[in-house]
């Protein structure tokens, strides 16, 4: 029934909605591919309305998205990406762990810690199963790295099938020998929790547990806690899936754990940040039962076309991609629902207004408009994507990526981080000269940024990819546009990010519109746009061929 009332709606939408474009009957080369302000600003106003309930993973705002942004893609003229349909299932795995139901624990020296869940240590199936038992010997492996690339192996051959994995977070630090070292002051994506939760899975381990800082998560314990032991978490449901436990501990329950275990937790931090540091096996084991609440669903990413010009060139794609989901409905007192103005909303209906431009104006290579599901869930939807591309990824030249777009006012720069890893760090520059404007300097990257959007589920897969991101020199009132865009902070994945239609939105079409020329440019390019030489990321590029 659902199907076919969706399917209903869908028809009837855009049937009416077609009307709203009436340019498209025009020559697709009747005119400039310009972004326009009134639809991009008509799609943000309904996507961060009240009406699709801050379209939450799960929940039904998400599905009414879904619904909009497909119905939207028939109307703008958007050719559908799977087989007929522009939508692609993503199977997710909701997750809620019952520490009441379960007798998890660890044991050190012979005897078991006094541990609280929540406070102490969190913990979750990583594989979309349930139940789990667990007798596991626990190994401390320094950062938990494997990167040919910086010589560096921390696990140094040896078999972690069966075992419960101890890890810290980040990279190894720079030293006077070594100043660059894992990027230097910058976080590479080995520093990444999630990095070290892939990895363990990769050495087969039983389980993974990460020690957590404030210092070296950039967030207090809270962060952790509220994610993992207060809220549903998501995970991808079929593919690679991660190991049986994953979970977190406090400084203070490790430095427990580790002197119960007989040894010296700064010791061995301290050794750990040598190369040849060596897995130390723990006097210590994880035992029990660890139960979980787990439920599968479908979310879809939303995927249209507009196909190429050239005979030989068509066959390759650009990708321009958005996340559509922000938190949805939570709690049950006050404003519940979570717009998402900003983030993304922005993004979701920046996409939709370049699209109607593409459109109209079609280049050299295809070009594809891509709305992921459940980017605030750990990128789950571009990785879906990744895993299985609804378009060859070795045809697949490069993906711009939108997220939390300018709502404050026009500027002179435009952000580009990443983009100096490949070739399109010169085209950006390029690009940005033709518009008046220049490329905002490039700091470094403490916090892991170029790792935590969804254009990075595309790097790992070896195509170019970065997001475009805001620009911070603004053309007019200077200081109250600077604080302007510093309130958001405040607001940031809080259920006041709303939108205002006072906004004055120039600078958001302009960044829409940077990176629809960028795209551009890059389908029409003889040379698809590579990788830098000794970039990690390159090498699944050439793998891939």
């Amino acid at each position: 029934m659902h199907k076919i009332v969706s399917s209903v709606v869908l028809t009837a939408l855009a049937g009416s909605l077609a009307l709203a474009y009436p340019a498209h009957a025009a020559s697709p080369k009747a005119q400039a591919a310009t972004v326009k302000e009134a639809p991009l600003r008509a799609h943000l106003a309904f996507l961060a309305s009240d009406a699709v309930e801050g379209r939450g993973t799960g929940q039904r705002g998400g599905e009414l998205t879904v619904t909009y942004l497909e119905t939207q893609a028939a109307a703008i003229g958007l050719q559908p990406a799977n087989q007929g349909s522009f939508r692609q299932p993503v199977k997710i795995a909701g997750v809620r762990a019952l520490p009441q139901k379960s007798n998890l624990g660890l044991v050190a020296g012979g005897q078991a810690l006094p541990l609280q869940f929540g406070s102490d240590w969190v913990w979750g199936p990583g594989d979309a199963k349930a139940d789990h038992t667990l007798d596991a010997e626990m190994v401390f492996v320094g950062y938990g790295i494997s990167a040919p690339e910086e010589d560096w192996d921390d696990f140094k051959g040896q078999d972690f099938k069966g075992k419960v994995l101890v890890m810290m977070v980040n990279d190894p630090k720079p030293t006077a020998a070594e100043p660059k070292r894992f990027n230097g002051e910058g976080l590479t994506y080995y520093g990444r929790w999630t990095y070290k939760l892939e990895e363990a899975a990769r050495q087969g381990a039983a389980g993974v547990l990460l020690i957590h800082t404030d210092a070296s998560a950039s967030y207090g314990w809270s962060v952790v806690q509220n994610s993992w032991a207060a809220a549903e978490r998501f995970q991808l449901a079929e593919g690679k899936l991660g190991t049986g436990l994953q979970g977190w501990m406090t400084d203070a329950t490790a430095r427990k754990l580790f002197a119960a275990a007989g040894q010296d937790l700064d010791q061995l931090r301290a050794a750990a940040e040598d190369k040849n540091f060596k897995p130390v096996v723990l006097n210590a084991r994880v035992k029990g039962e660890a139960r979980a609440e787990v439920r599968t669903l479908n979310e879809f990413n939303v995927a249209g076309v507009v196909p190429g010009t050239d005979p030989r060139l068509k066959d390759e794609l650009v990708v321009y991609s958005a996340h559509w989901d922000h938190m949805g409905k939570q709690g049950t007192e006050g404003d519940t629902i979570f717009n998402g103005a900003v983030d993304n909303a922005s993004g979701t209906a920046a996409l939709l207004a370049m699209a109607q431009e593409a459109v109209r104006n079609p280049a050299k290579r295809s070009q594809m408009f891509l709305w992921v599901a459940a980017e605030e869930q750990g990128l789950l939807g571009s990785a879906a994507y990744a895993a299985k591309p609804l378009w060859p990824l070795e045809k697949t030249v490069a993906n711009l990526n939108l997220d939390s777009l300018n709502f404050v006012g026009l500027v002179k720069d435009v952000s580009t981080p990443g983009s100096e890893r490949t070739d399109l760090g010169a085209m950006a520059a390029a690009t940005a000269k033709s518009m008046g404007m220049v490329i905002a300097p490039s700091k470094p990257d403490l916090g892991g940024g170029y790792f935590r959007s969804d254009h990075f589920s595309f790097a790992k897969a070896g195509v170019p990819a970065f997001s475009v991101g805001q620009g911070h020199d603004w053309v007019k009132d200077v200081e109250a546009s600077s604080a302007k865009r510093k309130a958001y902070a405040a607001r940031y994945h809080q259920a006041n990010d709303e939108y205002d239609p006072n906004w004055d939105l120039s600078g958001m079409v302009q960044q829409a519109q940077f990176t629809l020329n960028l795209g551009r440019m890059v389908a029409d390019s003889p040379k698809a746009p590579a990788w830098k030489a000794g970039d990690p990321f390159g090498k699944a590029r050439t793998a891939s061929k």
